[in-house]
């Protein structure tokens, strides 16, 4: 044998040998989004009329085997940057040691504002890290909301290992930071991604070497209420008409002295045959405190609807664009005025918004006496898809006179065309625009409150004397649950609105739904998708593990097949509908106001193991706003534990009055909100001053489930 034959036959014995000797190192191919650090405006195009002056452009998967994953792309496709709270995956050559992955060797390092530059400089950890052992990536969560249209760089050190304990290394990554290759040189886009990433890399400083990095820049996700806003503004509506009751002498002012009021049937369209399932308001809420409330009224005002019949607001350029309306609803405000004499500028009024599944006809009767007890008066009305169909009806039965019908001011749909009107249908988009889910008829429902607002501002005369009976210049919100999670939106977007109170509210709503009692929806939601996401065996059918750790646990090694691609489709769900969940816009209550805003005195209720809301996605909210001095817990596991009537769940702990064992924690959680609108903000007091129910403000923000077993 030559000594040539024998060097090249050494060469090819020991290539194996070399290659199970190669270090650990990130994969970073930019061709596909799983072959390299995710998110990455590598999939994103320019785009000039976006604030982020850019589009999401990730590639189509194959339809045919995938559809329910094309008909998300699409909708992905329209938004101008990724999730301001994203779920990042890096993918890896080979086996790493989780346990090295900390916010002190991954991190996010925020490039600025891309109109104003605001937070450059800031640096961001990770939490809630999942390993897969299938297919070697990484995944985590950003340690706390991003600010939208704002470039990241994503950055991996070297002091992350494998699991020989050896410092993972830079690859495929290094070279493309080094230089380009001639096929890569050909590609302008990729070129073009390089150039701004190394620039990127630049300001990372020095410390830990980095072997990989990713550069994104987050949606925009106020933009749209933003705009609407100032075209409401621009207009001057007509006064809300409350000339819309119906005797049988004919048109009459719907106005109602309380103490004239009998009861008040709700005649609620249940079908469309149409079909009505009767019940009666629940007018004796108004005597928690006695003669306090003197007149409860109805009146109708227009209110420009920006929904397509997909229950989708069609997306505009974030910059240059302008949503239009597509038309107008009439809707329906329920009023409720204290007795005695009127101020001079009116009575100052809370709107209330109501919660999932409930009406106007509902929570904010709870809360009316414990408002007027403190001069305050409310208003509301129905949310998108809640109130029951169109045709519902008012019957006021009077002690004076004969009944007035009122028009109720339904808005649900028969949205799956099976002949009902369910508790909430309307509210959310379905089909190929299921992702969506309810992020638009939450802003349409924040667009009409916006409109209710400005009727207050033209001003509102109830009883037709010519003067206002509500004072525009005191005007407030509360809301409870889903009320509180539309209303933390309209706090932020709203300047008329001098202090709020959210009352369990959270975000975003695919943790809402995975993490608490609605579990079931997100698994027919997956179970609905096609092919099916379900994991696990269950009879039911819609079982699933998506293996997610809660915050500040160690990390999870998965091996649970399935659980990615349900984290996956949670992520994706949790992006689209950013511009819908409350805490995307949590910052602009205090820490970071929008454009004409001021900040907001808020307080953000909640119970500790809310089974509904559930306690992580309340700490969200107020991690986001840096909410933390003005907060409220209630304590249901002492209140239950002293008194187990009260229950478990703890999520209407404001408006439960029915329940004996809670009606004296509802009332105290009440006096706090009448208390801290009637002093326009400045009084923050503890419900149950030295007790133990309430926190104020919260001991801790509890990361944890709670929930009483």
């Amino acid at each position: 044998m030559t000594f040539k034959r024998i060097l090249t036959t050494s060469v090819v014995l020991a290539a194996p040998a070399f290659a199970l000797a190669a270090g650990v190192s990130p994969r970073f191919d930019l061709a596909s989004p799983a072959g390299s650090p995710f998110p990455s405006d590598r999939f994103t195009v320019a785009d000039f009329g976006q604030k982020t002056l850019r589009r999401v452009k990730l590639p189509l998967p194959d339809c045919t085997q995938l559809p329910s994953d094309c008909a998300d792309v699409h909708v992905i496709n329209t938004l101008d940057g990724f999730n301001v709270q994203p779920r990042l995956t890096v993918p890896f050559t080979g086996a790493i040691d989780p346990a090295t992955v900390t916010s002190q060797t991954v991190w996010l390092l925020n490039l600025g504002d891309t109109l104003t530059g605001h937070g450059f400089g800031q640096k961001v950890g990770i939490n809630q890290v999942v390993w897969d052992v299938a297919t070697q990536v990484l995944s985590f969560e950003s340690d706390e909301q991003l600010q939208e249209h704002t470039r990241y760089v994503l950055v991996v050190t070297n002091g992350v290992r494998d699991t020989s304990g050896a410092p993972i290394e830079s690859g495929a990554f290094g070279k493309f930071e080094a230089a380009l290759d001639a096929a890569q040189a050909r590609n302008a886009d990729l070129a073009a991604y390089r150039k701004l990433l190394v620039d990127a890399l630049r300001s990372c400083g020095t410390g830990p070497r980095i072997v990989a990095a990713s550069l994104f820049t987050t949606q925009s996700t106020t933009s749209d209420l933003e705009k609407i806003r100032r075209q409401i503004q621009r207009t001057k509506p007509a006064p809300v008409d409350f000339q819309v009751g119906q005797s049988a002498a004919g048109p009459v002012r719907a106005n109602f002295a309380v103490a004239d009021v009998a009861a008040i049937q709700w005649v609620r369209q249940t079908g469309t045959a149409p079909a009505f399932t009767t019940s009666f308001v629940p007018t004796p809420a108004l005597a928690v405190v006695p003669g306090v409330v003197g007149q409860v009224a109805y009146g109708t005002f227009r209110s420009p609807n920006y929904l397509n019949a997909d229950i989708v607001l069609p997306a505009t350029p974030t910059l240059t664009g302008e949503p239009q309306p597509l038309g107008a609803n009439t809707l329906t405000a329920q009023v409720f005025l204290p007795a005695g004499p009127r101020p001079a500028a009116g009575w100052p009024v809370a709107i209330f918004g109501h919660g999932f599944s409930d009406s106007v006809y509902g929570g904010p009767w709870t809360l009316a006496a414990v408002l007027a007890s403190k001069g305050i008066a409310s208003i509301g009305i129905n949310a998108v898809g809640h109130g029951g169909g169109p045709l519902g009806t008012l019957n006021v039965v009077r002690n004076s006179a004969g009944p007035v019908s009122v028009p109720a001011g339904g808005r649900g749909i028969d949205q799956d065309h099976n002949g009902t009107i369910d508790a909430t249908e309307g509210l959310s988009a379905v089909g190929v625009n299921s992702i969506v889910s309810n992020r638009d008829g939450l802003r349409q429902t924040v667009v009409d409150l916006l409109q209710l607002v400005r009727q207050v501002q033209v001003g509102v005369d109830v009883d037709g004397d010519g003067a206002p009976d509500l004072d525009a210049n005191r005007i407030y919100y509360t809301g409870q649950s889903l009320g509180g999670i539309y209303g933390t939106a309209l706090l932020a977007i709203e300047p008329a609105l001098k202090a709020g109170v959210p009352n369990v509210a959270g975000g975003s709503l695919t943790e809402v739904s995975r993490l608490g009692l609605f579990r079931p929806l997100a698994g027919a939601y997956l179970a609905g998708r096609k092919p099916s996401l379900i994991n696990l065996p269950d009879p039911s059918g819609i079982a699933f593990f998506e293996n997610i750790p809660l915050r500040n646990l160690a990390p999870v090694v998965n091996q649970v097949p399935g659980a990615i691609a349900i984290q996956q489709v949670f992520d994706r769900n949790e992006w689209v509908q950013q511009s819908g969940n409350p805490v995307a816009y949590a910052a602009a209550l205090r820490k970071r106001p929008l454009a004409g805003n001021a900040a907001k005195p808020v307080i953000v209720q909640f119970a500790l193991g809310d089974v509904v809301v559930p306690n992580p996605a309340n700490t969200a909210l107020v991690r986001a706003g840096g909410l933390a001095d003005r907060t409220t817990m209630f304590r249901n596991d002492l209140a239950y534990g002293a008194n187990p009537a009260v229950g478990k769940a703890g999520h209407t702990f404001l408006t439960n009055l029915a329940v004996p064992a809670a009606a004296p924690f509802a009332l105290a959680a009440q006096a706090q909100i009448a208390t801290f609108f009637a002093s326009n903000g400045a009084t923050f007091i503890d419900p149950d001053g030295a007790g133990p129910f309430f926190e104020t403000p919260a001991s801790t923000l509890p990361e944890g489930l709670n929930f009483i077993p």
